[in-house]
């Protein structure tokens, strides 16, 4: 095996990515080295990139206030083949294709004993805080963060580990409901077709899309939104309330912006639920006492669980989820990937092939 390998780092923030040589790390204990061979390209990987998020209120968070240390390769979407295998892993078949869970934990904390890695609190995540899927080789700490691809098509299965769980994450989270109650989507990109994938493997029927770009509404209605709304304009709540017959219950924000946020606070009936998903960012103020007397509950979500993967892959598998649509680009067009991401130039979601 090769000593070196190629590593599309992030060495400054809000830079394009560099291509530098690293040692090709040693797998020990139960550790497990993947070689990558799909990397799925994410919005986060954007933000990261930037080195800050919108908070609200004029400020910024810092992704070097994480302890993010550069050069980092990103890439949290990650796919590829067993190279080697430490001495206490259980048995993994090298050459074996597996699809990897990016959001590692400190593995000892109650979260992490629970196998929500996602929620612990001191993250040590692929692609964020050590090398993800734009390096060659990625090191998995344990066998149980990898799931078996299968039959399944790499290009897509890529996807499951931040797309996939992140959605059916949020779509967990406002079920159960009837078949023909309309939940509410905001932001029909790669997650937003996703999750519509995922809601209609659960067997729901009414699904309602918002977007401020036609030509994304285009594709959700094609990949079978009921119904499609542009809600860019002075008054989208209207719109919105007309497609959805009434205040919603149930509403998944992709975008979770200041107006976005405004928007949904403006369309929740009682009892609704409200998940927070995209990362676009701002703030709003809310009345506690008008959140009381609506019974409302709102989720903040930070992407999935490892057996929240696993469901995704079982369901995939029994043919049950229809595939979200990808754009292959060559492993080393990364940065055209991002910049193709950032200028909203994407359908679906971006996957580096190499």
């Amino acid at each position: 095996m090769a000593h070196e390998m190629d590593v599309w780092a992030l060495t400054e923030w809000d830079k394009p990515l560099q291509k530098i040589r690293q040692p090709v790390p040693a797998p020990t204990g139960t550790e497990i080295l993947v070689k990558v061979t799909h990397a799925g390209v994410c919005h986060s990987d954007l933000h990261t990139a930037e080195g800050f998020y919108d908070i609200g209120g004029g400020k910024r968070f810092y992704v070097k206030d994480r302890g993010i240390q550069l050069p980092v390769a990103l890439g949290h979407e990650i796919l590829g083949e067993v190279a080697g295998v430490g001495p206490d892993a259980a048995a993994v078949a090298v050459g074996s294709k597996q699809i990897v869970y990016p959001w590692l934990g400190c593995g000892s904390c109650t979260r992490c004993t629970q196998e929500e890695d996602n929620l612990c609190a001191a993250q040590r995540g692929l692609g964020t805080l050590r090398n993800g899927g734009f390096a060659e080789y990625v090191v998995v700490p344990h066998p149980k963060y990898l799931v078996e691809l299968g039959n399944l098509d790499p290009a897509v299965a890529c996807t499951f580990g931040c797309a996939g769980i992140t959605t059916l994450s949020a779509v967990t989270k406002v079920m159960p409901l009837p078949s023909n109650e309309p939940v509410l989507l905001i932001g029909a990109g790669g997650l937003g077709l996703a999750a519509m994938a995922i809601l209609k493997s659960l067997g729901h029927r009414n699904i309602v899309v918002a977007d401020i770009s036609d030509e994304k509404l285009a594709g959700a209605a094609a990949a079978g939104a009921t119904r499609t709304v542009n809600s860019f304009g002075p008054d989208p709540a209207e719109a919105i309330l007309t497609a959805t017959n009434g205040p919603v219950i149930a509403v998944i924000d992709f975008v979770n912006s200041s107006g976005t946020a405004a928007m949904v606070n403006n369309l929740v009936a009682k009892g609704a639920k409200w998940v927070q998903v995209g990362v676009m960012g701002g703030s709003i103020e809310m009345s506690l006492v008008a959140n009381i007397f609506k019974g409302l509950t709102i989720y903040s979500n930070i992407t999935g669980n490892l057996e929240q993967l696993r469901t995704l892959v079982q369901l995939a598998k029994d043919g049950k989820l229809n595939p979200v649509p990808v754009q292959k680009m060559e492993w080393d067009s990364v940065n055209e990937a991002m910049g193709l991401l950032k200028a909203g130039k994407v359908a679906g979601r971006m996957v580096l092939v190499k």
